[in-house]
């Protein structure tokens, strides 16, 4: 996963307001204790910080690989 698609998932998820609050105040026990912010900053896989706010948000397993995107064309 890209950083891109990370925050595509937190902004569908959260708003992209509040999926900012979240990565920059939420601790994150499945990245070392780190939030999601430093965790990316600290070179960690998106994917794996995305699975771990999704356990702690409780986000329904249906909605953690995101929304469907129309193909173009």
């Amino acid at each position: 996963m890209r950083v891109s698609e990370f925050w595509r998932l937190m902004d569908d998820e959260f708003s992209a307001g509040y999926s900012r609050v979240l990565a920059r105040d939420l601790v994150l026990k499945g990245v070392g204790g780190n939030t999601a912010a430093d965790a990316l900053g600290a070179g960690f896989d998106p994917r794996e910080i995305w699975l771990a706010v999704c356990e702690m948000q409780d986000v329904p397993f249906a909605r953690r690989l995101g929304r469907d995107i129309p193909l173009k064309g």
